[in-house]
């Protein structure tokens, strides 16, 4: 994807977490810090809305994201570069293989008797 206009010193990596809007797609980027007195590693994340042009991006895509001037109140940043496409999910498209897959397994409660007499 063609960056247009200045680009700023910011670039973060992250990944696509909502793509309902037009052209705009919400990316929340990942972070390790640690604790400046107790030392211990903390996950931060934050989310970003970025400017997607040609609604290339889906969720669960990673992304790089550059920071540009203020597109609109709340976006500053433009989709640069899809590095991995997500994949597919699969769904189930037959109810008859999970309700065979539900009767050939055993009852929790016959599997619970059967562990308790081992002690």
């Amino acid at each position: 994807m063609e960056v247009k206009g200045k680009e700023y010193g910011k670039k973060m990596a992250g990944v696509v977490v909502k793509n309902a809007m037009e052209k705009t797609v919400v990316v929340e980027v990942e972070k390790f810090l640690q604790h400046p007195k107790y030392h211990k590693f903390l996950k931060m994340k934050k989310r970003y809305k970025a400017h997607d042009e040609k609604n290339l991006c889906d969720v669960g895509d990673r992304v790089v994201i550059v920071e540009v001037r203020p597109i609109s109140k709340e976006k500053g940043w433009l989709v640069k570069e899809v590095v991995k496409k997500a994949e597919p999910v699969v769904e189930f498209k037959d109810i008859d293989e999970v309700s065979e897959i539900k009767e050939t397994s055993e009852p929790v409660e016959e599997v619970i008797k059967d562990d308790s007499g081992t002690n």
